[in-house]
This record gives structure tokens, sequence and C-alpha cells, in this order.
């Protein structure tokens, strides 16, 4: 089995096949129980492709979980630029954080894409790098960060530390929800918009400059 070779780009439908099956024999069998030439005949690929491409059955692993983690990154991303944008103002602020906390909570968190990382982080844990690996790392907090930072410089937030701001930001919108209902899915349960919601408040009432609490 190579592991130590130079691992081949090759083609990108090719890499996208063989993900796409490794990712749905790893949901339906589970890791231990995937070979490798179940993979490789999904994929239509040969068995030395998949070695080519990934080096082996772990690799692989973490490929798919990286490649899930990038596209709910990729959400993130898509919908601060689709709600907190630069056109925002001080009067519309707190609705562009309630719609940009909501779509996270559904177009993200109730996603087929969530809930397979979710599963697969779970399930295989012991099957990747570290007990405490994450395939999103901190990319969405430090995006949130740096749209509150030029919130900031806009003059909208006082926010000297916007990681900071990002983080109790998250805190208290999705971890209460988390903490208070166990999921912050909205599109699976109604009671997370409310919390959202006042979320939003209570950082504005710290954070917005003109310092005017929200009702």
């Amino acid at each position: 089995m190579p592991t130590t070779k130079t691992l081949r780009e090759g083609s990108a439908p090719k890499r996208a096949a063989i993900l796409s099956a490794a990712r749905d024999l790893f949901l339906a069998d589970g890791f231990d129980r995937s070979s490798v030439d179940a993979i490789a005949a999904r994929a239509e690929v040969s068995k030395r492709t998949v070695y080519d491409y990934f080096g082996d059955k772990h690799t692989l692993l973490r490929a798919v979980v990286d490649s899930v983690g990038h596209t709910l990154v990729t959400t993130v991303r898509r919908t601060l630029d689709e709600t907190l944008t630069d056109r925002t103002e001080a009067a519309g602020l707190e609705d562009a954080l309630v719609a940009f906390s909501m779509r996270i909570a559904t177009d993200m968190l109730g996603s087929a894409e969530y809930t397979t990382l979710q599963r697969l982080v779970r399930s295989e844990s012991g099957n990747l790098p570290q007990q405490d690996y994450n395939p999103m790392a901190d990319t969405p907090d430090e995006a949130i960060a740096e749209r509150f930072a030029a919130f900031a410089d806009a003059g909208l937030l006082d926010a000297p530390d916007p990681r900071l701001a990002a983080d109790q930001f998250l805190a208290l919108t999705f971890g209460v929800a988390l903490d208070r209902l166990g999921s912050a899915n909205a599109a699976q349960d109604p009671r997370v918009r409310p919390l959202v919601v006042e979320g939003v408040r209570t950082f504005l009432r710290a954070y917005r400059v003109d310092g005017g609490g929200t009702a």
C-alpha cells in the first residue's frame, strides 16, 4: 500500500468521484468495513488510482472530511457576502446579523453536508489524525471576525478585538441554542430563532457604537 510516495493530483472528475464514493460507503458501512476495492468500483476507477490519488484509506477519510468542511466554510463565506455587506448601515445592523445567523442555522446547520460532517467526525474519530481534529478549524470564526473588523472601521461596531467579538457573537447565538436545545438547527426546531434574535440583541448592546440597545 503506497503511503510515502508522492501523491498525484490527477483529474478533478476522478478525484471527485473517489471522494463521493468513499463518503457514501463510509456513511453506509463505516470506515473499517469499506474496502478500497469497493470504493474504486463505485467510483469507476482502478484501485491503483485510489492509491495514487490518496495514498491510503486513512488519508482518503481525512480528504472526505476536509472536503465536506470546505463546502461548509464556503457556505459561511457566501452567506456573509450576501447578508453582512459593505452596504449595511447602523439602522439595519440588527436585521442583517439576524438574517446571517438564521441563514447559517438553516442553510448550513440544516444541510446534508453538516449532518455528514457530524456523523463522520463522531463515528470515525479514532481513524482521523487526532481526537480533536476539526476540519473547519477556526475559518468560520475568522471570516466573521474579518467582517466585524470592517464594521468597526465603518463605525458600526466598537470592536477593538474583532476575533473576540466574533467568538462572543457565536457564543451568544449558536452557543446558547446548542446549550439550551442541544442543536442550533433552525430548520428542525422553531425555538432556535428566538434565542438567536436575543443573542444578536445582547451582542449589539455590548458592541454597537451608538450604545443604543435594542428592545
